[in-house]
């Protein structure tokens, strides 16, 4: 795997394990955190050896969200004075911004968020954005932009709603408040708040291997679908999946796995 600036990438066992490394700054992203965050997920989607990822933060936080520094630059980066330009230029900004937010749901391979500590501002557009969330205790999540007189505008507005109760999304969104790791899984937002981060990355290490294991085909038809099925009708979902396994179930691994379901062994897919 590729050597990031910001971001390591570690495989092992089939699984990604992708850190924020910018430890001495709580992994805040600066410009380019970005850039390497989405060339990582676009890397791992394309790797045929990788088949899911965890997305953990190095450190004593999990990520403290946009560097405030890129913040404040915006606006003095900005290179024309016609008040039209500059706003279409800022909304490609913020376009390109959502783009390595969107790679990681793109991505076709589960990715499993593994959170301590903060997870503030970006990083919970961050975490809306993976396929399973896990924390510890002593996890503190906050969509924190409401304090900044900003509204969020990397998803968390859109995948937070379709993740957790409508009230309690409007709630975090309006206040900003610190949720906590327990709480957070109260409600959904969390699968599992373990008491300790070495508990939570050996428990996490363990679900991925296991989804690592699963058919990769399979595994991607199955994100594709339920990501597919979030946005869309039932009908469109149901038609959806009518075509998509007319496309694919007939492959190696459905015989591979009915055979080993005869024979009571452990079946092994190619990548």
């Amino acid at each position: 795997m590729t050597d990031y600036a910001t971001i390591k990438v570690q495989l092992e066992n089939q699984v990604a394990w992708v850190s924020f490394n910018r430890p001495e700054k709580a992994n805040a992203l600066n410009a380019q955190s970005w850039k390497d965050l989405k060339a990582a997920f676009e890397e791992i989607d394309a790797n045929p050896e990788a088949r899911v990822v965890v997305l953990q933060g190095e450190g004593k936080h999990f990520c403290s969200g946009i560097d405030v520094s890129m913040l404040m630059s915006l606006n003095q980066e900005n290179p024309y004075k016609d008040e039209g330009r500059k706003r279409e230029y800022l909304r490609r900004v913020v376009l390109d911004l959502q783009a390595p937010i969107n790679a990681i749901e793109n991505c076709r391979k589960p990715v499993i968020a593994a959170i301590h500590r903060g997870c503030i501002g970006a990083a919970v557009d961050i975490i809306a954005a993976c396929d399973m969330r896990y924390a510890t205790e002593d996890t503190y999540i906050t969509v924190k932009e409401i304090d900044m007189g900003m509204v969020a505008d990397l998803g968390t507005l859109q995948r937070l709603p379709k993740i957790i109760p409508d009230g309690i999304a409007r709630e975090m969104a309006y206040t900003g408040r610190k949720v906590g790791g327990k709480e957070a899984e109260s409600f959904g937002l969390v699968n599992k708040a373990y008491s300790s981060q070495e508990e939570m990355i050996e428990e996490v290490g363990k679900l991925a291997i296991q989804i690592a294991a699963k058919s990769p085909l399979s595994i991607r038809g199955t994100k594709e679908m339920l990501n597919y099925s979030r946005d869309h009708s039932v009908a469109d979902g149901l038609n959806y999946i009518a075509t998509w396994n007319a496309a694919m179930i007939l492959s190696e691994d459905l015989m591979k796995a009915m055979q080993a379901q005869m024979m009571k062994t452990t079946p092994e897919f190619d990548n």
